[in-house]
């Protein structure tokens, strides 16, 4: 018979848009492929490429000041405001380019926080300039200092290590061959091949530039002509020259022969960052306009093109170029990160204006709030975000690059600016390839999305609301098949537009009779509303049209939501029952099965529609008779958005017998094809509802109704959209919140429950071997299987049985003896793996708590103590990594899960240190307790021996009974 389990509906997030960049420094290695960034405190190294994070440093409880990537991403050095330098070796671990970050050493050598740093093409010396004006050249392989230089007068703000024009390639070659065979160099020795042939340049607020020579340890020139804050320094050893920017608007090229002045390049704008390129034929520079511009190094003339001057967010704030990689990465001020592509470089003459560099990838590095999603495009692999700005984010959800998808899971593909303020509602239509934006500048914009050809642009612009935006809503029903809208939905923009407002109305537009002109750059403006409508009392948070009937709803601030005509806007129910303000509304889908309550209620060929409120609550609302069928509790904070969903995929278990009776609806439910109900709340957490699963119209968060919970944000889930044609779609439902995190969920209710069978009868069939193996005595076996299938109690029996069985030994060599009673059971004890000892140590822990199965434990313990080394207990609880030294004993980690264990899914990680506390705690206890009751046993003979003085009598019986005397005797006495 086949093992019986209940089926659960359980999504899993798949796949996460988090933020890679908060903020600070960024590093890139000579690839280009490995950057490293700042998260906040952390620190994140991803795969420029795919955007994969490869590994995660945890902060020190302080802001990151600086932080450096060596060339051939092996070395991570990062600074803080605690004053520390912490040197960290990276090292591949797998196929997929995750790393393993090992930290050498932590030092805090300074007295003032580090501004900026640098390492050597080489990878071996590390310099760090300080905001006290010092500057400081490492070994990062010793991990010693090897210069300090003083004589700047403010804080250190560039630092740059170039080559003497002696220095010849094949020396570096074999001064790193040196510097590998001799890694732990003492301080001092060698430290002069270590930096023949270099130079390091460092700048700072006083506008001078001073070269060291790393050789002759002293100041060999000062470059003294910007007037500001020096603020990047590259060198070009085909030019032979320094380059150097700062805020008082210029560049400069410095000769390095002679250290004076080439050429003093007038920006006209304070920059930030610049570069050689091209072997040092051009230069690049960016600053405050957020453009990045390309200058002739000779001429000192600008050839890049005019462009126009960004607003504050886009200004460039530092710029990096890869050695051997044709792009550069320019970092924004509103944490996005650019690549521009300077493959063209090679064929730019020197007298010919070219377009500004293109960028090849756009990446956001931090999506701040997510206020509203949309899927865009015919197969909704595109994702439109509303991040708390003035414009739309478009990223990728293809989880590869392909033909069809140029783009990786996650990457920005487009940038839909138009809005002078923050954006606050968007909405996309049924075919995809359009999508409206309501923002809190009183407009409206009407986007065409094209993904097959990469266009993205704004056919519409809609004004007349006197206040914020904040709700639009598109039609969601396809047009007849066989008209041109939906033969070609790209000619054809959707039949009408509706918005609300903070003004309190509602405008429908006409958008059918747009003039698509592809020539032009310019949105169609003009448009008039069809009709006004004052339609609440307060703000209206949320408009949707149903799929099947011609009417729409509005939910408001003023607890209600209203069911108006699309032909003049008219009001014709309103749903009250909401006691705060209602945040979000959808219609049920089209073909939605009746909903029928045990309370008698039941919807209508009307539908149904479903709304989230400030109350805590949701509720479904029948569209015929316009009161509520249903209300769903179990938020603790209010509810922002609620969206209908597809139902779990129909299971392909074979029998209904292998469902236990509770489930039995909702196994119901999935065959018939039920949609399902998801609400996001202010408590960080989602909700799956099913309507179909209650006896009343009031469910409670201990009912059926509610199917499970997800849980993967950290901040209120502002966003929630859901795939509107495939249930068998990777990512059926995505959300979003403010804390910055996108989750794409995956119904995972059928691979559950068939794992969920599988292992049911796996179990099965495990206890009836055991139970065989307990009849043939076969120790081992029995052990084994108790241990995995976590059956403690009956673990426990066996050994006492084994123990209450055992017959005196008729040896007498010591070593013979059983300790347990068996020898057989002894040798199984002796024989166990790391990962049965430590399950065995978590059992004698908790058997040694009970002073009735104690001696049970204490004698597997002895036998446990007498077979294994001290060694062995300490081994069992690490896990060698990658890269160590000790490879003759596999360890093995303590929490290391068992396979086939439902125990070990669930079990919380085992500490070995508190472990070993419980147990010898609990000994000393049981110890303490039989000395106590060894003293108290003296005491009988005491007594007796008193007994024989008072009576004068010189012994006792074998019966406790005195000589010649009967007890009732002594008692007289």
């Amino acid at each position: 018979m086949a093992a019986k389990v209940e089926v659960k509906t359980t999504f899993e997030p798949t796949r996460t848009i988090e933020p890679i960049y908060t903020g600070g420094d960024v590093s890139l290695d000579a690839s280009g492929n490995i950057l490293a960034s700042c998260v906040e405190e952390d620190v994140l190294i991803v795969n420029l490429k795919t955007g994969q994070p490869l590994a995660r440093i945890e902060g020190d409880g302080e802001a990151v000041t600086s932080l450096v990537l060596s060339a051939s991403a092996a070395h991570l050095v990062i600074f803080s405001r605690s004053l520390s330098m912490r040197i960290y070796y990276l090292r591949e671990i797998d196929e997929a380019g995750n790393l393993e970050t090992v930290l050498q050493r932590t030092l805090k050598p300074h007295s003032a926080p580090i501004v900026t740093a640098t390492i050597d093409r080489t990878g071996t010396l590390l310099a760090a300039g300080c905001a006290d004006g010092t500057v400081k050249v490492w070994d990062l392989n010793g991990g010693f200092a090897t210069h300090t230089f003083h004589g700047h007068g403010g804080v250190v703000s560039a630092v740059k290590f170039f080559p003497h024009e002696s220095t010849t390639e094949a020396k570096s070659n074999q001064l790193t061959r040196k510097r590998s065979q001799d890694g732990t160099r003492k301080p001092g020795s060698g430290s002069l091949d270590v930096t023949a042939g270099f130079f390091l340049a460092s700048g700072s607020e006083d506008g001078k530039i001073r070269i060291w020579d790393l050789q002759k340890r002293k100041s060999i020139a000062t470059l003294d002509s910007h007037v500001s804050v020096v603020r990047a320094i590259d060198h070009s050893r085909e030019e032979n020259a320094l380059l150097s920017c700062s805020r008082d608007k210029t560049l400069i090229i410095w000769d390095c022969r002679t250290w004076k002045t080439r050429k003093v390049i007038p920006t006209l704008e304070l920059v930030e960052s610049a570069g050689f390129a091209a072997n040092g034929l051009f230069c690049y520079s960016g600053g405050e306009y957020g453009r990045l511009r390309l200058w002739d190094a000779t001429a000192g003339r600008e050839i890049t093109k005019g462009q126009e001057a960004g607003t504050e967010n886009d200004s460039i704030i530092a710029t990096h170029k890869p050695e051997d990689a044709e792009f550069v990465l320019s970092v924004h001020v509103d944490q996005t990160l650019r690549l521009h592509s300077t493959a063209a470089l090679a064929e730019v003459s020197k007298q010919s204006k070219v377009d500004s560099l293109p960028v090849i990838q756009r990446i956001s590095g931090n999506h701040d709030e997510v206020i509203d999603l949309a899927r865009l495009g015919p197969d909704r692999s595109l994702l439109g975000l509303a991040t708390n700005t003035e414009s739309i984010r478009v990223v990728s959800l293809a989880t590869t690059r392909t033909e069809q998808a140029s783009c990786s899971f996650g990457e920005d593909v487009a940038l839909l600016e138009g809005h002078s303020d923050i954006i606050i509602c968007v909405d996309v239509d049924w075919s995809g390839h359009w999508l409206a934006t309501g923002a809190k500048d009183n407009t409206a914009r009407l986007w065409r999305i094209d993904p097959a050809s990469n266009t993205f642009k704004c056919a519409a612009v809609f004004s007349g609301h006197a206040e914020s935006l904040g709700a639009i809503a598109l039609p969601h029903s396809s047009p007849p098949a066989g008209t041109p809208s939906a033969q070609n939905p790209l000619s054809h923009p959707p039949e009408f537009l509706l918005t609300g407002s903070q003004d309190r109305t509602v405008k429908r537009w006409d958008t059918s009779k747009i003039k698509l002109n592809p020539n032009s750059s310019q949105p169609q403006t003009g448009i008039r509303a069809l009709f006004t409508r004052v339609a609440h009392e307060k703000d209206i948070n949320a408009i949707d049209v149903s799929p099947t009937t011609p009417i729409f709803a509005s939910a408001s601030q003023d607890r209600t939501v209203k069911i108006s005509s699309l032909e003049d806007g008219s009001v014709m129910g309103i749903l009250r029952g909401h006691k705060r303000g209602v945040w979000s509304i959808r219609f049920a889908p089209k073909d939605t099965p009746l909903i029928n309550t045990g309370d008698g209620a039941s919807s209508s060929s009307r539908g149904v529609i479903v709304s989230g409120s400030g109350d805590r609550t949701v509720k479904v609302w029948s569209l015929s008779t316009y009161t509520c069928l249903l209300t769903f509790e179990g938020h603790s904070n209010s509810v922002l958005k609620v969206v209908w969903l597809y139902p779990p995929i129909s299971l392909e278990s074979s029998n209904n017998d292998d469902i236990d009776e509770p489930s039995s609806r909702s196994r119901s439910s999935h065959n018939q094809q039920h949609p399902l109900i998801a609400s996001a709340s202010s408590d960080s957490l989602i909700k799956i509802w099913s309507p179909y699963n209650t006896s009343s119209s009031y469910s409670a968060l201990d009912s059926a109704s509610l199917l499970t919970t997800l849980d993967n944000h950290t901040d209120r889930v502002w966003a929630l959209t859901s795939h509107p044609q495939s249930p068998t779609n990777p990512y059926p439902l995505i959300s979003g919140g403010a804390d910055a995190t996108i989750t794409c969920w995956t119904d995972t209710t059928s691979s559950t429950a068939q794992a969920a069978t599988r292992a049911a009868e796996e179990r099965v069939e495990q206890d009836q071997a055991l139970q065989n193996h307990i009849h043939a005595r076969n120790w081992r076996e029995v052990i084994t299987l108790c241990l995995q299938l976590n059956h403690p109690g009956r673990l426990l029996r066996v050994f006492q049985d084994v123990m209450a069985s055992s017959s005196p030994t008729t040896t007498t060599e010591e070593n013979e003896k059983p300790i347990t009673g068996s020898l057989q059971v002894d040798r199984v004890l002796s024989s166990l793996s790391s990962t049965h000892l430590l399950l065995l140590l978590q059992r004698l822990r908790d058997w040694n708590t009970n002073a009735r199965t104690a001696p049970v434990a204490q004698t597997i313990l002895h036998c446990l103590l007498k077979n294994y080394s001290l060694s062995t207990f300490i081994n069992i609880s690490q896990r060698r990594k990658p890269g160590s030294k000790n490879t003759s004993t596999p360890l093995i980690d303590a929490n290391e899960a068992i396979d086939d264990t439902e125990q070990t899914s669930k079990s919380k990680p085992v500490d070995l240190k508190s472990l070993v506390r419980a147990l010898e705690v609990y000994t000393e206890r049981h110890y303490k307790r039989i000395e106590d009751l060894i003293d108290e046993s003296y005491v009988v003979d005491y007594t007796l021996r008193e007994m024989d003085e008072i009576l004068g009598m010189g012994a006792v019986d074998g019966d406790g009974d005195l000589e010649g005397m009967g007890n009732g005797d002594v008692m007289r006495t």
